[in-house]
């Protein structure tokens, strides 16, 4: 489904991307972790189209994105949704508008039709019946979950996520969890979540890889990632303050 071959990317004289590889099969959730900053909303970037690479190519469906005219463009990206990391929901419209928002924007589906999909998105993330409330009356838990409901609503291909855990207590980052979980089971997507919440990826993850300098250096299996010996990994996955990511640092104290 997703192929990314040889990707990269350079903004003035940083290097954010260095010759990353990444194949995401059909119906596959991969989970890319890494320290913020490290370049993983860049990939995601690169993904949708937003961002063309200096070098490298990201391939949907046989497709290179960055050769793309702007009309197949738009067709491509209705296959795709992207659930940010604050939700980024309209605020001066109610849940129900945000949610069917792409249909009323880019369908000829009825309003009644489009009204229709988006209590069943809203149900499938366990807020039916909220339509009429606005996002500030809404809970940080609440927006993710009608962030969520947004992406499904278009009934897409690929879901991309972009740390979506962030923000939200402990409790309400394990219903998000369970959700993506249960999304994926149910509608066959082929998912790509951006995290550093370790949590959250075990739980998610047909596959895990560790984004470190630009570079991917080690993609695995939950379990496979939790074994490695690389000691870059296992500072990271572990959170521990001393290793070779922070080496840099201390040596500069």
């Amino acid at each position: 489904m997703i192929k990314i071959q040889g990707l990269s990317k350079k903004f003035n004289q940083n290097l954010v991307l260095d010759g990353i590889s990444l194949n995401i099969p059909a119906g596959q959730t991969c989970v890319i972790i890494g320290r913020s900053g490290c370049g993983k909303s860049v990939l995601l970037k690169h993904i949708i189209g937003l961002l063309r690479p200096d070098s490298g190519r990201v391939l949907i469906e046989g497709k290179e994105v960055a050769k793309l005219k702007e009309l197949e463009l738009v067709a491509l990206r209705h296959k795709i949704s992207m659930v940010f990391q604050g939700g980024a929901l309209f605020d001066s419209m109610d849940v129900e508008e945000n949610v069917g928002f792409s249909l009323f924007e880019h369908t000829r589906l009825s309003r009644k039709e489009i009204l229709e999909r988006v209590e069943e998105s809203l149900f499938l993330v366990g807020l039916g019946g909220i339509g009429n409330l606005m996002p500030s009356e809404l809970s940080g838990g609440m927006k993710k979950r009608v962030a969520l409901a947004r992406a499904i609503c278009i009934r897409p291909e690929i879901i991309l996520y972009d740390e979506p855990t962030t923000g939200v207590d402990p409790i309400t980052g394990d219903s998000i969890n369970e959700l993506i979980r249960s999304l994926h089971d149910k509608l066959k997507v082929t998912s790509l979540v951006v995290t550093h919440d370790m949590k959250s990826a075990y739980h998610i993850a047909d596959k895990v890889a560790m984004m470190y300098k630009g570079k991917i250096i080690l993609e695995g299996t939950p379990q496979e990632i939790q074994a490695s010996q690389d000691p870059v990994v296992h500072q990271f996955i572990n959170g521990l303050s001393k290793g070779p990511i922070t080496e840099i640092v201390d040596d500069a104290h």
